[in-house]
């Protein structure tokens, strides 16, 4: 039988979760170190679970760009600020843009495996501070042959397959033949529900507040925290977020080809940011009471061709609901992450979306994509929403560099 790359969970939770806000690019989080997003974050989650951190047995987390110089030390830091013991195991994970995912998806398997029963999973990153980096320096340089390159540009050009991720988006504008007034019409939805629901509160329901000052924890060295500028109150709210309209949308040029539907305004916000989640068996859910948002039920991966790695969602989708024995009709609500316009308009329309049902509170074109964390507030938020509809079942994806998908599907507590 040939495998789709997907996994049911018997009796696994998520139980709750929170984020921090997304800074903007050379914003308020700038300065902000992707380790201490994560802390900042996952104790607000371990908080709203109503666990302690002894509680915890594992730590999964994600980074992908490593922006600090004890960045190789995230999981492992995130889980010792938290006050999880020193005893407990934590793992670094990265599957790019799905690494968020990939943290759930991991503790998920910690807890089948029987190695863990409540794990802390997410992601953080701080696109402000990648490095400009240059190699081999240990081995010396010829006269002349010293050169740097900027970590975060290199790291959205596959190599492999001779793009960069606007390129591919680009592909599939042509392949689905989606137009530069589609792609806009989608992102001034995007812009107008977030600023909505930031007005309204509903995004605040998942933030919690970053200001200045110093992380302690006993037996370990104290961390400084700096946002830009130093804010009294500290922030509390998503900086990319922002009103706009079409006709400014539409007066915006091309970023990726010349005559190109992919702009400044129609793709995903580059921002700083951590979310975290607690997983936990049914056993753990009953034996202390606690309350989850949500079950999950099924993940799943896919694989495509690099140049088109924007469609990746739809076959990890299809993969998840194969697995659950569900069609896409069952799926109440789905948050699929916003890259570029025309990338989530392809998905749309390559599933047959209802639009009613996708990214309801907006998306990454309107409040940002922090690479790994990204899976992690995807789930949560949606987890959130499903609750607050009333709905049943909803399912969480991304597009990966490279050519892949990932995809999670979940089922409201109610």
């Amino acid at each position: 039988m040939k495998p789709n790359f997907a996994c049911n969970y018997d009796d696994i939770y998520l139980v709750n979760g929170a984020r921090t806000p997304f800074g903007k690019f050379m914003g308020s989080l700038g300065a902000v170190s992707p380790t201490d997003l994560g802390i900042i974050a996952s104790r607000t989650a371990i908080k709203k679970s109503a666990v302690k951190p002894a509680d915890i047995d594992h730590v999964v987390y994600a980074n992908i760009i490593q922006a600090s110089f004890d960045a190789i030390y995230i999981p492992r830091h995130v889980g010792l600020y938290c006050g999880i013991p020193s005893t407990v195991p934590a793992l670094l994970v990265q599957r790019i843009c799905g690494s968020g995912f990939e943290s759930i998806i991991s503790g998920a398997e910690q807890i089948v495996l029987e190695k863990a029963s409540i794990v802390l999973a997410g992601g953080a990153e701080n696109m402000t501070l990648t490095p400009t980096s240059s190699f081999g320096n240990r081995m010396g340089y010829r006269l002349g042959g010293l050169k740097f390159g900027d970590m975060l540009f290199e790291g959205l050009y596959d190599s492999a397959g001779k793009c960069s991720m606007g390129q591919t988006a680009e592909n599939l504008a042509k392949k689905y033949n989606i137009s530069r007034d589609d792609v806009d019409e989608f992102a001034l939805r995007s812009h107008s529900l977030a600023v909505e629901k930031l007005n309204n509160g509903i995004l605040a329901e998942e933030i919690v507040q970053i200001h200045s000052g110093v992380i302690e924890t006993e037996g370990l060295s104290p961390r400084k925290i700096r946002t830009i500028p130093s804010k009294k109150g500290g922030l509390d709210y998503d900086e990319n977020i922002r009103e706009t309209n079409m006709e400014q949308l539409q007066s915006l040029n091309p970023t990726f080809s010349k005559n190109g539907v992919q702009t400044a305004g129609n793709s995903s916000g580059i921002v700083d940011g951590a979310a975290s989640v607690v997983v936990a068996s049914g056993d753990v859910i009953k034996s202390k009471g606690l309350t989850p948002l949500a079950r999950i039920v099924a993940s799943a991966s896919a694989g495509v061709e690099p140049q088109l790695m924007g469609i990746g969602p739809a076959p990890a989708i299809r993969n998840v609901l194969d697995r659950a024995g569900l069609s896409l009709d069952d799926i109440d609500l789905f948050e699929i992450n916003e890259a570029f316009g025309a990338q989530i308009v392809a998905v749309e329309r390559e599933l047959k979306l209802d639009r009613k049902k996708l990214n309801v509170n907006g998306g990454a074109i309107a409040i940002g994509h922090p690479l790994a964390a990204t899976g992690a507030r995807l789930t949560h938020t949606l987890a959130l929403e499903l609750k607050r509809r009333g709905k049943k079942y909803g399912i969480a994806s991304a597009c990966i560099g490279g050519g892949q998908g990932t995809s999670i599907l979940i089922e409201s507590i109610r």
